[in-house]
Formats: structure tokens, C-alpha cells, sequence
């Protein structure tokens, strides 16, 4: 974040900076960097599942090479609802507690495209804007049902994901970890074992990686992974100004 040179010079501290740059320039997409953070950081999970704005997951496949991919929306489509009715958010669910799941709607949700692609995936704001929000705005419900439905969607594609490559752990991170509706929901849909570390880590998880990120690239280390990225190679991604 910002300019790496410039910090560098006004604090005098070694900095690591734009560390997606190299992997770019190798083939790859710059992204994503947190899978190889997940898989030295947290390798007693059997896999590292982000509730953000779009719900994304990395673990080790059969072959032991990292996988990472966007799974589908989460607080994107949670907070859009929450904000049609007034509210940042539905702190905990409650909201989506005491609505109604609406099945038509459900089903039109749970039939994109997007989830039965295999392999590497991304999504981005776009899509949710042309893919969802039509659905939701042909839609009358009240919004407590509205988000009942999308709560639900977003538990069923998740646990259909962690049922199909058989996950027996998952650590959850990012503000979804607080939702706690949908965590109840998406416990109930899968026999993987969903733990939410503490506080500071689920908000600051990412962070926490990105600096792990910049001490490998001081000591020389691989921290991008071409599984992940797409490049032609992993690499020591980050420029460094003393």
C-alpha cells in the first residue's frame, strides 16, 4: 500500500513493496499472494477459508500443490441487502435469522454459471452487479427474507465446496467469521470442522501474511505461487528500498 521508495525514505525503515508486479511479468495474475502464507503459516489447517466481500479458500490438493480460488459472494451480497434496509451490515445474522428462505430466488442464486467451473476462478464486483442483483431486484421480499435467501446461498455453495474436495478442517477468517447465522448455517451443511481463531487474527489475517510475505522476499525465499497465479514459475515477488 503506497509507494515503497517514499516510505522508506521518511521513516528510514527497510521496506517491501508491490509484490504482484513479477508474478505479472511471469504470465501470471499478481493474485493470489495469501496462499503461500496459508500454507506455511497455517498448515495444521487442512484448508484457509475467507469470508470477505467474496468467499475464497486455498488448500493443499491430492498432489500437494497449493490450489486457491474465489468460491462465491459473501459479505458483498450480505452487506448490499443489509444496506438496502438501512444498515452497514446484519450484525451476527439476526436479520437473516428471523427471515423467511425464499426457494425460487435460492435456486435462481444457486444455478450461476460460476460455481460449477473447475480449477482456477476469480470473481469481481462485476460480476455480483450483473450475475445477482438483478435477481435480487426482481424480487418483492421483505429484506430479513432477502437475506435469509442469501444466506443460505452462500452456505450451500460453500459447503458444496468443502463436501466435494472432502476438507476435514477449515480456518475462518475475515468479517464472515462474525456472521454468526451463517456459520451456524453452513456448520449444519458440512461435516468439515469450521474454527474461527480469535479476534485479532480473523480481522487481521491477511495483514499478518502480507509482512510474512515481505520476510521471505528479504531472505531470499519463494513467496508467489505459480500454481495459484498462473505464472510460468513461482517467484520472490517484492521490491525492497533501505
Amino acid at each position: 500500500l503506497g509507494c515503497g521508495a517514499t516510505l522508506a525514505a521518511h521513516t528510514g525503515i527497510t521496506t517491501v513493496s508491490d509484490f504482484r508486479s513479477l508474478d505479472v511479468a511471469l504470465g501470471g495474475q499478481g493474485a493470489p499472494l495469501v496462499p503461500m502464507g496459508d500454507a506455511l503459516l497455517f498448515a495444521n489447517h487442512r484448508a484457509c477459508l475467507n469470508l470477505g466481500g467474496i468467499a475464497n479458500i486455498s488448500f493443499d490438493d491430492s498432489t500437494n500443490q497449493r490450489v486457491a480460488y474465489d468460491v462465491c459472494e459473501a459479505n458483498m451480497l450480505l452487506n448490499y441487502l443489509a444496506n438496502q434496509a438501512g444498515k452497514d451490515y446484519d450484525e451476527k445474522g439476526v436479520m437473516a435469522r428471523n427471515g423467511t428462505v425464499d426457494h425460487t430466488l435460492l435456486k435462481a442464486l444457486n444455478s450461476q454459471d460460476y460455481y460449477v467451473k473447475k480449477g482456477a476462478k476469480s470473481m469481481g464486483r462485476e460480476w455480483f452487479e450483473k450475475q445477482v442483483v438483478p435477481l435480487i431486484h426482481r424480487s418483492s421480499l421483505p429484506a430479513r427474507d432477502l437475506l435469509a435467501t442469501a444466506t443460505e446461498h452462500v452456505a450451500d455453495i460453500l459447503a458444496a465446496e468443502l463436501n466435494e474436495q472432502q476438507l476435514e478442517t477449515a480456518l475462518i477468517t475475515g468479517g464472515g467469521a462474525f456472521n454468526t447465522f451463517l456459520i451456524d448455517r453452513l456448520r449444519f451443511k458440512t461435516e468439515t470442522e469450521l474454527i474461527i481463531p480469535d479476534t485479532q487474527l480473523v480481522n487481521f489475517k491477511e495483514a499478518l501474511v502480507f509482512a510474512f510475505l515481505g520476510y521471505l522476499r528479504l531472505n531470499g525465499k519463494i513467496n508467489t505461487l505459480s500454481s495459484v497465479t498462473g505464472a510460468k514459475r513461482d517467484s520472490m515477488g517484492g521490491a525492497i528500498y533501505n
